[in-house]
């Protein structure tokens, strides 16, 4: 596992922060478009120091890269891409509007889809479930809504299941 991570303005290999592995469940629709990108866009393999600008050169193939193979550098990104994306779409700039923004927006998707807080926090490298809730407990669906839509699937046009009130009378 590594990252670019720039260093004085100098691209480095790095391990993610915290040095935590992630895995993280690829969706379908998503491995699409990696392969549609590498089908026009192929890998290039990249060779940058490792962990300092000094360091024991490491070579990794880049599935996103410049031209030429060099790295993506993030400040360029902002300035050339994600900074005119959103004026162009008429969102402000400024920290919420940033790339960290991404992040955010896929656990309120995660959240609102459902997805435990515990896996969340796994998928986000929290240490610690309780960190993950305090952050995006703003973001959960509303539990009276879901209150609503559990009995109005269990008594109302609900599925026809086992496991609905009648399973817990022993029917």
């Amino acid at each position: 596992m590594r990252q670019v991570k720039l260093i004085r303005n100098r691209p480095v290999f790095a391990p993610p922060k915290g040095a935590k592995e992630r895995t993280v469940p690829l969706p379908e629709s998503v491995a699409r478009s990696i392969e549609e990108h590498i089908s026009q866009h192929p890998p290039a393999a990249v060779t940058l120091p490792w962990r300092a600008v000094d360091g024991a050169p490491v070579t990794a193939s880049l599935i996103f890269h410049r031209d030429q193979g060099r790295p993506i550098n993030r400040n360029d990104f902002n300035r050339g891409a994600w900074r005119p994306a959103l004026e162009a779409a008429g969102v402000p700039l400024g920290r919420a509007s940033g790339m960290h923004a991404l992040r955010h927006f896929y656990a309120s998707v995660l959240l609102d889809a459902g997805e435990s807080i515990k896996a969340l926090s796994e998928y986000l490298g929290h240490h610690d479930p309780g960190f993950t809730l305090r952050t995006y407990t703003h973001l959960m669906p509303s539990s009276e809504k879901r209150t609503r839509e559990a009995v109005n699937r269990a008594f109302a046009d609900g599925p026809d299941t086992d496991d609905g009130p009648t399973t817990a009378r022993g029917e």
